[in-house]
Parts: structure tokens; sequence; C-alpha cells
């Protein structure tokens, strides 16, 4: 059989990244490094922001893609966002660590090994295997008898091997007698399948939803769900994380004006996402990418609805799949809407999002030179083969990691994105 021990937080070099531009200055000067002032306000409450004490990741092997090198990941310590900066993270919050246990599945151990670092914690010792039928094996190497437990495993492709995955872990750790146990999914798979869009088709969202609790999980820890009501599908309680400031506070780092920014919608269904996005970007216009679709595999891009003339455009969505907005798409309507905008007139398009799901032909759309940055996060891993130059990934283990220690403290969560 196929075995796979996951190594502790301690035995990896953990990082979490900004902006490239951060990274090119520290790899040209010293392990020190400033993204100096931003020239984007927020909430109209400053429109000057200075990040100190930002350090360097050290690689211990150089980065050498053939699709060209991605962006150098920095490590900004144990910091939120500058978005999120307020009052309320002033707050102490007394933490202890002896009644809680961070475990990680093999679907993105490197975000489970930052999450760790975040909180200080080192990652529980797990032995997960698969035999050579396809089964899986998962033991918990170490008590986790009357411990709040979270499980690290998004949903990502393989899909059902990997939620297959995370349900024997649940019940591995619910037959350990563990006090809660939290499924932090930062993919949720099947989150696309909401809703019956046409006869006799099925809602899996809510069967996996169903599968989840059954399986012994008191807790979901999500991230950017695509709709809503996904959260309803759960009959135990659900923390949505936004990875939203994650994105603006890179995006504030870019000397672009605030006059000169549009934020683009791929489509109505994306409206609501793009116009809190836009908020946030000192109140930036709003465009929306209207299309019509002539056949269930083909998305036609009909007309922008909006001024994007001589202005830096930001495609906001939840994820990138096919280089399509939310479902496979024969015809991706992301690549098409980046067309449009430079039609339209255009200085730059950024495509943003979440989820980097990148099922072909993603890559050959994204690195095709219609986009002047496409800035996804590590909700997923992303392949070595799938980097291409306009490619930049943001960490969002800061982010989860100060709510996971929020759940544990009995701590609103809300706050932190108000």
């Amino acid at each position: 059989m196929a075995s796979l021990t996951l190594p502790s937080s301690s035995q990896s070099s953990a990082f979490l990244s900004t902006s490239s531009a951060a990274a090119a200055a520290a790899s040209s000067s010293s392990s020190c490094c400033s993204l100096g002032h931003r020239t984007l306000s927020f909430n109209g409450s400053r429109s000057r922001i200075h990040v100190a004490n930002t350090i360097r990741c050290d690689l211990s092997e150089p980065l050498n893609f053939a699709n060209g090198k991605p962006n150098i990941p920095v490590l900004n310590e144990r910091t939120l966002p500058k978005f999120l900066e307020s009052a309320r993270m002033e707050k102490t919050v007394t933490r202890s660590n002896t009644r809680i246990r961070v475990f990680s599945g093999t679907a993105n151990p490197a975000l489970s090994r930052e999450i760790a670092w975040y909180m200080g914690l080192e990652l529980g010792k797990i032995n997960i295997k698969r035999f050579a039928d396809g089964e899986i094996y998962v033991q918990l190497q170490e008590s986790v008898r009357g411990c709040d437990v979270y499980l690290v495993q998004p949903t990502c492709p393989p899909a059902n091997e990997n939620l297959m995955e995370l349900l024997i872990m649940i019940d591995a750790c619910r037959r350990a007698s563990a006090k809660n146990i939290t499924a932090v999914i930062p993919y949720f798979g099947y989150a696309r399948a909401d809703r019956k869009t046409q006869g006799r088709e099925s809602i899996a969202a809510k069967l996996v939803a169903n599968l989840i609790t059954e399986a012994g999980a008191n807790r979901v820890l999500a991230c950017d769900l695509h709709s809503g009501q996904s959260m309803g599908y759960f009959d135990i309680p659900v923390d949505h994380v936004y990875c939203q400031p994650v994105i603006l506070d890179y995006l504030a780092s870019k000397t672009v004006s605030s006059n000169d920014l549009v934020v683009v919608s791929p489509d109505v269904g994306g409206v609501a996402r793009a116009r809190a996005f836009a908020k946030k970007l000192s109140d930036a216009p709003l465009a929306i990418v209207d299309k019509r679709r002539h056949g269930h595999n083909v998305a036609e891009v009909m007309n922008l609805i909006g001024d994007v003339k001589g202005k830096v455009a930001v495609m906001v969505d939840d994820m990138i799949d096919t280089a399509v907005n939310k479902c496979l798409r024969v015809i991706g309507t992301i690549a098409k809407g980046a067309a449009l905008l430079h039609q339209e007139g255009a200085r730059e398009v950024y495509a943003c999002c979440t989820h980097a799901v990148f099922s072909p032909p993603a890559i050959e759309r994204l690195s095709s030179g219609l986009f002047q940055e496409v800035i996804i996060t590590n909700t997923l891993p992303v392949a070595e083969k799938n980097y291409f130059p306009q490619l930049t990934v943001l960490s969002v283990a800061n982010l989860m990691g100060e709510t996971i220690w929020r759940v544990h403290d009995d701590c609103s969560v809300s706050s932190i994105f108000q």
C-alpha cells in the first residue's frame, strides 16, 4: 500500500505572500523590504498605508518553472491584511493551545503548515494511506480526547477522493472522542451544484453537506462559497471566511489611482460580489459583462454595461476553472470578457479570484496576453506545471488562522470583516 505521513509545521518553511513588488525588492537588496506607501483608500478612512517588518521567505531551492517564474512569496510575520486593521483587532485574547489540534489532509498540506505557523502550533501527527484498490486509511497518531480539532482539507481535484478523505478524517476524530470537530474547507468543491437548473438534476451541494454532518463534524469553516445559500444546506454552524481583504491588500500596493480603476463583473450573477469589491476600492465604478448563451456549453459575450475606456479593469470572481466563471464552458467568459474590455479601450485588465481550479484549457487562455496579471489565492494548491508569468498567488493562511483562533476562543468572526 502507498503511505503518506504528513510532517509537522516545524519541518517545513511556511511562507505567506503579499505582493510581487515587495518580493522583487527583497530579492535584490536584503531580507527586509518595504512595500512603500499605497495610493488607494478604503472606506474613506485612510489613503496612505505603510507596511513594515516585511521579510522575504527563504526558499530551500530555486524555483525553476518552464512556464515562467512565479512571483516569490513574501513572509509578512503574523499579521493580517492591512485592510482588516482596526481597534478591535488589537484586543488581547487569551489563547491556550493545550486543547486545540490542527490536522492536515493530503489535498493542500502547504496551506495547512502556513495556518499552523500563524497560530504558533505544530500540525497534528496523522497517518493517511491509500491501498492498491484506492481505499483510504486514516489514523491519528496522537490523542485528541476532549480537544477541539480542526481538519484542513479542501475538496479540490481529485474532488471525490479528497472529499472521502475528509469524511474518514472526521470519523477518525469522532471515534477518538474529540470534543469538537471543525472541517476547515478552503475550497468547497460541490458548491456550484447548489440548485436545479433543469429537470431531474441533483443538488450535490446539499448532499455533500449532509455527508459532512453525518460523518460527525460539529462545524464547518469555508472560504468564499460559490453562493451564500450553501451555508443553509448544513445543519451545523458554518463560518464563512471572505478572502477579499487579502486581494484588496495586494491591489492597494499597486500605484494605480482610484480614479483609473473600474471593477468588472464577468456576468450578472457576480454583480453583488463585484459591487462589494468596488466599494472597498474607494467606491470605484462598476461595469458588467452581459453574456448570452446559445447553448448549454457555449457562453457568448454580447456587450458591456459601463465605461472602461482608458481605465484599469479588475475582473472579480470566486473561481477560475476553465478560464470561465462559475461553470465549465467550452468558450470561457472570463477570457472573452477580457477581450471585450480591450476592445472597449481598457488600458489594462486584471483577473482576481479566490479559487484557482485551473481545469484545461485555463492556462492557455489566462497566459494568452489578455491579462496584465492573474491574482489568485492558495485555497487550492497550484501545480508547478500551471505557473505562468502573469500569475500571482496570495496566501490566506493568516486570515484562516485568525478565524480558527476566534472560533476556538468563542470570539466574533464576522467582526474581522466589518
